[in-house]
């Protein structure tokens, strides 16, 4: 699309908002009810593109994406009449007789900008939230994943008038050209990099927005930790879509004592896992395009490899890689390595990992695998993260019921569920005034005795 069609699809959302249709909670409705039925009806659609942009089998595709996709739905279509609703808040006895509340309201015109490793999940999910507050929403899905946003394009365009929620494709001009566009909130997923262009953008028209963005997510391995199922849990959620997954766990950070057995139960589990050929298993998914495969081959060190380390270059797959005796100033440990490398640190003492990950910029996400109470609760309360898991990995953002977001550099706002509705949602605090009655006190001139009974009034209750 041409800067003009963009700025001419901008003008025609706000038209629509501004008629009231979207205010309507059965509209809403409705609206996610063609959504649900049309992402149902082309189920095997979906799994096809995922396969072909990413490689994704249909059973990753369908736990991962479309089936959380769905799962947001049906939370917002059983919830989103009473997340609609008023609010009754206490009123100050100063403010006697009046009802105070709050309303929700949809920011009005959205942007919903998606990256390429979860490209259905990650275009859907905000798009889901965002009509279930009653935005109109425009959809800026990566150009890294094309057979995906081609398909997104078609659903969105098969459910909805464009001036209610419309899709743009295309690369860098058309992020340019809709970052000029004045929105009124805008929801990006991706880099750090573009996520502060994004903000800067953003800026110029005092838009507000939810950056959800990346960073090294630590897996600290406790000493009574549960190795056989820690490696089981780790190397699914590391080696998922390939490693390309902004909450996998970046990097192993574990005690020095449990070292060896952790590295040996790994090796053992990606075999399970994946077989001893994984680049021949038809369900391993493959690296986005050509960059993303040199980028991470040039992070592999030879000389750490225990594990994996093989490459195809024709279908852009690199093995399931463990790499042992990782130190915080190697190349694979300075950025988020976005793929299936899993470099081993180690700790002499659990005061020392904690210290050394909460003086690094906070990750999205922290996991740590562990049987001791007082472990956990020292690593989840001393540093600081979006989310994550004790004993897992990944899953904490599989759910409706909590909020999904970053912290620091690794992004600000959160989604999902009830967060995600508060998310695209402004809340207006109002106070219902009754005319029956009218202290005088507030008014001049002041009194002495009207003194008193401020202080009394405010002082107190």
């Amino acid at each position: 699309m041409t800067e003009y069609e963009i700025r001419a699809l901008v003008e025609k959302q706000r038209a629509c908002f501004r008629t009231g249709a979207t205010l309507d909670v059965s509209f809403r409705v409705r609206a996610l009810n063609r959504l649900a039925d049309c992402i149902r009806s082309r189920e095997a659609d979906i799994a096809a593109a995922l396969r072909q942009d990413l490689g994704k089998s249909a059973f990753e595709s369908y736990m991962c994406e479309t089936g959380l996709v769905l799962s947001e739905l049906n939370y917002m279509r059983r919830h989103v009449r009473s997340l609609s609703r008023e609010r009754s808040v206490r009123t100050p006895l100063a403010q006697f007789h009046a009802r105070s509340y709050q309303k929700p309201a949809p920011y009005g015109v959205t942007l919903v900008m998606s990256p390429w490793n979860y490209p259905f999940l990650l275009a859907m999910d905000p798009l889901v939230d965002a009509i279930a507050a009653g935005n109109t929403v425009v959809v800026k899905p990566s150009a890294y994943s094309p057979r995906t946003s081609a398909l997104v394009s078609d659903l969105i365009r098969e459910c909805f008038d464009e001036a209610h929620a419309a899709v743009v494709t295309g690369g860098r001009a058309e992020n340019t050209a809709l970052l000029e566009q004045k929105f009124d909130y805008i929801f990006f997923t991706g880099s750090q990099s573009v996520g502060r262009e994004v903000m800067g953008r953003a800026a110029a028209h005092l838009t507000p927005v939810t950056l959800e963005l990346g960073g090294k997510s630590p897996c600290i391995v406790e000493r009574t930790a549960n190795l056989k199922l820690a490696a089981r849990r780790i190397v699914f959620g590391k080696f998922l879509n390939c490693g390309q997954t902004c909450v996998a766990p970046d990097y192993i950070y574990c005690d020095r004592q449990i070292k060896d057995e952790l590295a040996a139960r790994l090796r053992l589990e990606i075999e399970a896992q994946f077989g001893e050929h994984p680049l021949n298993n038809p369900d391993y998914g493959r690296i986005v395009n050509e960059k993303h495969f040199d980028r991470l081959r040039g992070l592999l060190d030879p000389a750490k490899i225990i594990h994996g380390g093989g490459s195809r270059r024709e279908t852009l797959q690199i093995e399931p890689t463990v790499m042992d005796g990782a130190a915080f100033d190697d190349p694979v440990m300075g950025e988020e390595i976005f793929g299936p490398i899993l470099p081993i640190l180690t700790y002499d003492s659990l005061d020392e990992a904690l210290a050394q990950i909460e003086s690094r910029p906070h990750p999205l996400a922290l996991y740590i695998f562990t049987s001791s109470k007082a472990a956990a609760r020292a690593a989840v309360s001393r540093c600081g993260f979006g989310g994550g898991c004790v004993n897992d990995v990944v899953i904490h953002l599989a759910t409706s019921g909590m909020g999904f977001g970053g912290f620091g550099e690794s992004g600000m706002g959160s989604y999902h569920g009830r967060e995600g509705f508060a998310a695209f949602s402004h809340y207006k605090s109002i106070v219902d005034k009754k005319t029956w009655m009218d202290l005088p006190m507030r008014y001049q001139p002041y009194r002495s005795v009207y003194d008193r009974l401020i202080h009394l009034f405010l002082g107190r209750f």
